[in-house]
């Protein structure tokens, strides 16, 4: 394709996922895709990879996601149609359809990604599950599902298998530590890593602030339902 059906191709993708997503209320809306779009073509001018694969990849991501269709290979189909319909070349189709294919997270045992490209949609896609709107995200997510925000009396759940990860119940604080967590150490890229950084210890210090809170170690309640300092406790 030449630049210019390039572009259009880009465009048409982006009213498609558009339509798609709009309406969505578990995290993967429509801006979670422009949010992972920008971040790829910037990732992919850093890494000097193919900018038009790692957005039309971007773009369509979430369209296949097995969350949002009745399963994986019923979401991977949909756009393999769509990509073909609207005239891509086969090798730039069979490219972004092994990108949306092996980038999940699939409870931690995910295929390595094969190309340059895959990695930077991948970063991508992880760097906006972190930090303050990956906060955001795992809380629309639960509600969506209808799972509880916080249950200490369940654990985190560890080596999971995909079938685990997806079929069995959770809260969204264990979230943060069955996947959340976990993604600043599983970036491709030297500048998503230091992206990471900081969305990571971002979270790190959201989730003292929240236990801080659960627990009450910030105050006390007295009988009479007055705000009592923990200096003013500690004193009775």
């Amino acid at each position: 394709m030449d630049p210019i059906q390039r572009e259009k191709l880009l465009e048409q993708a982006a009213v498609y996922a558009r339509t798609e997503l709009e309406r969505d209320s578990s995290g993967h809306d429509w801006w979670h895709i422009v949010r992972v779009t920008r971040t790829a073509k910037r990732l992919a001018a850093v890494e000097r990879a193919d900018t038009f694969i790692c957005e039309l990849a971007a773009l369509l991501h979430d369209v296949a996601d097995e969350k949002l269709n009745p399963s994986k290979e019923a979401g991977l189909q949909k756009v393999e149609n769509w990509l073909a319909e609207a005239g891509t070349d086969e090798a730039d189709c069979a490219h972004v359809m092994d990108i949306i294919s092996t980038m999940s997270f699939g409870g931690g045992r995910g295929q390595p990604m094969r190309t340059a490209e895959g990695r930077i949609v991948q970063d991508a896609d992880r760097l906006d599950a972190i930090g303050a709107i990956g906060i955001a995200r795992v809380f629309a997510y639960g509600g969506w599902k209808g799972r509880p925000m916080h249950d200490p009396e369940l654990p985190v759940r560890e080596h999971m298998t995909p079938e685990e990860y997806r079929s069995h119940p959770g809260t969204a604080i264990n979230h943060f530590y069955e996947k959340l967590l976990k993604l600043k150490d599983l970036m491709n890229t030297n500048a998503a890593r230091a992206l990471a950084e900081e969305r990571h210890r971002f979270m790190e210090r959201y989730l003292e602030q929240f236990y801080s809170e659960w627990d009450a170690v910030d105050g006390a309640f007295d009988s009479a339902g007055e705000n009592v300092s923990p200096a003013e406790t500690a004193s009775r």
